[in-house]
């Protein structure tokens, strides 16, 4: 096992000689035999274990046998303990997706914080098994019923070619100690219902069933990166990168067939399900303004093209530009120079630049993003109109919307950054020193 254990590392490229790993080990058969392999296959070693205080005293104990093994093995042992369900309460999870979050959270700051080059959990062939139940259950699509991949970022999976079988007749060999976790017969949680209920059954049907669904899966895998291929081709098609959005014509989305599934694939990525994405494709005969939400991104059906951005906090911060400062990094970048009046022979029309009659403004002047409510007086007009309603007449998304910024004096708005001057603070042939802004883009 140990030659077909360094093969394994070898074909999938999981890590080389140079790197050290960082081993998650619980105690139980799987991450012991996983250790003994690394040691002596002679890859350099830390370990790091979690105490999810589910199993009280055994919880404890399992604690005390893998700082036996960090010093059988002579390698830095990383331990920590959770109130596993107070934070499956506090997140609305269960206990067993609770344990997964804060172990994978607290292994990679740990590898962050010593230097160390990857992460090996004890994942064998037969957890993919139960993954494939797991995921099909839950509708995660055609990538999910591939399956864990050996190499995932910074996470290596160098058992996933073992049974369980073999990883415990390994573990006999080899007079390895370890602990046997009771909660693995509890019927509690899913993957031991599938474990010890489904998988049982489906070998009455088939007693190859293990070796066949293994087989299935590496299919579901190659045919996934050829849809992965066709999708990324589509999504080239009908999207184009703008800075930090992304426009999808709606238009060439149409073209699509089954549509629903192509913008699953194109809109996965970004966090949205699958309810969310048929709520979009039944928006796209819709009126424009409609919005639709994940956890990190939104999009906005503005007329002929879906607006996709990150969802970033609303930015209220207020800056202030001194007198006699004349560069602004941030909120925007800004240029600003004091010149006489009388040597100007012209004022530029430009919108990125705002010519304000000095002595109408007093300073520090702001710069805030624009809010409901707000209004000013456009150059060039004679009454006074809302932002909002500037902005519709302007014929912005909401998108573009939210990333203006205005200078105010006080509280009257000075200039709409790279849109309009305020008719108030325009220059006049009273004007005797003009204050210039310029809007680097």
């Amino acid at each position: 096992m140990l030659q077909r254990f360094i093969d394994y590392i070898q074909e999938n490229q999981l890590f080389n000689r140079t790197d050290t790993i960082l081993v998650g080990v619980s105690g139980g058969t799987d991450s012991v035999v996983l250790l003994d392999l690394l040691d002596k296959a002679g890859f350099s070693t830390a370990i790091a274990h979690c105490n999810f205080r589910l199993r009280g005293i055994e919880s404890d104990a399992d604690e005390g046998l893998v700082g036996t093994l960090a010093l059988k093995y002579d390698v830095p042992f990383y331990k920590t303990s959770f109130d596993t369900e107070e934070y499956a309460r506090e997140n609305k999870i269960s206990v067993e997706m609770a344990a997964r979050d804060l172990r994978y959270q607290w292994f990679e700051a740990i590898r962050v914080q010593h230097h160390l080059n990857y992460i090996a959990v004890a994942h064998h062939r037969d957890d993919q098994l139960e993954t494939f139940f797991l995921n099909l259950a839950r509708g995660t699509g055609l990538t999910g019923l591939t399956g864990m991949r050996p190499l995932n970022g910074k996470i290596v999976r160098p058992l996933l070619f073992a049974s369980r079988a073999e990883i415990e007749h390994y573990r006999l060999q080899n007079h390895l100690e370890f602990r046997e976790d009771s909660s693995n017969l509890s019927l509690d949680y899913q993957r031991n219902k599938i474990r010890h209920t489904l998988l049982p059954v489906m070998e009455t049907l088939n007693p190859s069933f293990r070796e066949g669904l293994t087989r299935t899966m590496s299919y579901l895998e190659d045919i996934s990166k050829i849809c992965d291929h066709a999708i990324s081709q589509s999504w080239e098609r009908v999207s184009v990168r703008k800075g930090d959005q992304y426009l999808i014509s709606i238009a060439e989305l149409k073209l699509l067939d089954p549509l629903s599934t192509y913008l699953f694939e194109f809109l996965k990525p970004f966090g949205f399900n699958s309810t969310v994405v048929g709520d979009i494709a039944c928006a796209l005969e819709g009126i424009s303004g409609k919005q639709f939400i994940s956890q990190t991104h939104r999009i906005v059906h503005d007329r002929e093209t879906l607006i996709l951005t990150t969802i970033s906090p609303e930015n209220r911060q207020i800056f202030y530009l001194e007198e006699g400062k004349k560069d602004l990094a941030q909120p925007v970048h800004l240029k600003i120079e004091q010149v006489v009046r009388s040597e100007m022979n012209k004022i530029p029309t430009s919108r990125f630049e705002a010519y304000i009659d000095r002595d109408k403004v007093q300073f520090p002047l702001l710069i805030r993003k624009w809010q409901q409510g707000d209004y000013f007086k456009p150059l060039g007009m004679h009454g006074l109109k809302k932002i909002s309603d500037f902005f519709i007449d302007s014929k912005l998304s909401l998108p573009e919307k939210e990333i203006v910024w205005i200078v105010a004096n006080g509280e009257q708005v000075v200039w709409i950054i790279g849109h309009r001057l305020d008719d108030r603070y325009k220059i006049t042939d009273q004007t005797e020193t003009v204050l210039k802004l310029e809007m680097v883009r």
